[in-house]
């Protein structure tokens, strides 16, 4: 490298100013928001700094590389780096359980590139086997570029209805397949606002219980989670072996933190031999994939990252998110703000906060009722770290207006002693909706928040729940006992105080009932009632959505009363006041 090309790049570097104020001022704003984005599924700790550095270094910036035509099989042009291209493909796709022998890819432009590709070349895959045209099934949960591919190719679509946690539902397959006609089906490998996986496994038996389907296509949507899975224990939830796919779509910009949108499709070769010919002469090349042009850069970037970090580089980041998620869960609960995760997801979601959380940690909003309603989550991501958890947590409390740990009743699960004997008589999980009812006088009952279980002795404890609706509790007695993850203790009364909950609340019957607060006379009829809330000295608890005899956890509030939402007005349950 020449004296001058060095001082060009030092002065480079050291630059602080583009000479343009407009782009300038944004630089800060970018590099603010990167600190605390939460909400999508991008890696802020990208690792790009050397391969920018030899690209200006090596006079590449000055190159215009394009990658047109086919990786896998065409003799490269000499301006491409399809060299590259290829061996990315041959490195990601044992690792998904496709034959060196029996493979083809690219690298794409997005994740809806990948399954724009994985669709089309679905659909000629199905024509060329059948000559018949297919039906293309998808979930309601999943990434919504799916849907608007179907309508960009137009194609037959049916939607089919997700579970509570985000994952297509066998039956609901099985209701609306056509059996007449090719089935391509394209499997989320995580949902977009949930992080549910749907389970190829079960949807497969559904399509193997009809033989008559002419001829299945299987495309897997894996933006996010076909990143990490593969180094995960996980990794045969994305094997072609065990899940019988033929095509899966994989992001660059997620878990690979590559700082532009890019992805890989990968498909096997006879997928690959049966799309539509185009020979084009002056490319030397069939091009049967749908772009002309594609980066060139990207596949190299993929490649730095390849040879930065290797397979055990991405093991150690992968086992990250998982022990940063349970941490962002952990702590959600152990403030009794409601939250759910998906089985090998990385996604958090939970009940919305204010719009000034929302807004400062970049999160994604959704809307579900059978939550609550008003919904938002976190992506734990390679750059949401113990630390930046901790700020987000800590927010959350202020907005809370008080510390809420153990003491908040989201009851999780319930468990009921025979007296003296030690041995389970009853134990559910609320949020499954079984229904548990013990009642004492057991010489140890009680129940439980998350990790730290409540228990009576000598003690009288009532409790009904149906389907997460507790329809009355009341707790009496002179000792707790508490157990923690490392083991149990016997706390005396005054250490925990439990006078304060002592005939502090009886809340008594049913959503098509009534609503009793202990020292009030007024019983309100709560059949048409939209809303509850119910805290105990000033403590918040649950909010319950109540709809056609049902009630779903809902949010915490900052109130030290009961409230009734009924006909858009809020009353107090204890006078019956409008506020």
């Amino acid at each position: 490298m020449t004296f001058a090309l060095l001082c060009m790049v030092a002065q480079g570097a050291l630059a602080q100013t583009s000479g343009y104020p407009e782009l300038d001022d944004m630089v800060p704003v970018w590099k603010a928001a990167q600190q605390t984005t939460f909400g999508y599924p991008a890696s802020q700790n990208s690792l790009l700094a050397h391969f920018y550095e030899w690209y200006v270094a090596s006079g590449m910036d000055v190159v215009n590389l394009n990658n047109a035509g086919d990786p896998m099989t065409d003799e490269p042009s000499t301006l491409s780096t399809q060299k590259f291209e290829r061996q990315v493909i041959e490195f990601f796709a044992p690792l998904y359980d496709f034959s060196l022998d029996d493979v083809w890819g690219i690298v794409t432009h997005s994740g809806t590139d990948g399954n724009n590709h994985g669709i089309y070349f679905g659909v000629n895959y199905l024509r060329n086997k059948t000559q018949m045209e297919p039906v293309l099934y998808v979930s309601d949960e999943a990434h919504y570029s799916n849907m608007r591919l179907a309508h960009l190719q137009n194609l037959e679509m049916r939607l089919v209805a997700s579970d509570s946690m985000g994952r297509m539902i066998p039956d609901s397959l099985e209701k609306v397949l056509v059996t007449s006609r090719p089935a391509l089906m394209v499997y989320a490998m995580g949902s977009t606002f949930k992080g549910a996986i749907d389970d190829q496994k079960a949807l497969n038996a559904v399509l193997d219980a009809h033989p008559e389907i002419p001829c299945v296509y299987r495309h897997v949507d894996a933006a996010l989670f076909g990143g990490y899975l593969p180094f995960t224990p996980y990794r045969s939830l994305v094997s072609r072996d065990t899940m019988r796919y033929e095509s899966i779509a994989v992001s660059g910009h997620k878990f690979f933190g590559i700082d532009s949108p890019c992805g890989l499709f990968i498909c096997t070769r006879d997928v690959y031999d049966k799309q539509v010919d185009y020979n084009v002469t002056y490319l030397n090349s069939n091009m049967r994939m749908i772009n002309c042009s594609r980066d060139a850069l990207d596949p190299l970037k993929f490649w730095w990252l390849i040879k930065y970090h290797g397979y055990e580089g991405w093991v150690y980041q992968a086992d990250q998110l998982f022990h940063q998620r349970d941490y962002l869960k952990h702590q959600l609960d152990s403030i009794g703000w409601p939250c759910w995760v998906n089985d090998y997801s990385n996604t958090v979601f939970f009940r919305r906060p204010s719009q000034q959380v929302v807004s400062k940690y970049t999160l994604a909003q959704g809307y579900d009722e059978r939550f609550g309603g008003d919904l938002a989550h976190v992506v734990v991501m390679q750059h949401v770290s113990k630390e930046k958890i901790d700020m987000f947590i800590a927010d959350l409390t202020e907005e809370q207006g008080v510390s809420v740990s153990w003491d908040s009743l989201f009851v999780d699960k319930v468990r009921a002693w025979r007296d003296g004997d030690g041995n389970i008589e009853h134990a559910g999980n609320t949020r499954d909706g079984i229904t548990v009812t013990f009642d004492g006088p057991g010489k140890y009952c009680g129940f439980s928040y998350g990790e730290i279980y409540f228990y009576k002795a000598d003690a009288k404890l009532t409790f009904t729940s149906t389907v997460g609706n507790i329809s009355r509790i009341e707790i009496s007695g002179t000792q707790v006992r508490t157990a923690y993850p490392d083991g149990w203790t016997w706390i005396p009364e005054q250490q925990v105080d439990v006078s304060q909950y002592r005939g502090k609340l009886i809340w008594e019957g049913t959503p098509a009932a009534s609503v009793v607060m202990n020292g009030s006379d007024e019983t309100i009829d709560i059949k048409d009632i939209s809303k509850i809330v119910f805290t105990i000295n000033g403590k918040p608890t649950a909010i319950r959505n109540i709809s056609q005899g049902q009630s779903q956890p809902r949010k915490l509030m900052k109130d030290g009363q009961l409230l009734i939402r009924h006909n858009d007005k809020t009353y107090n349950a204890a006078g019956i006041e409008v506020y």
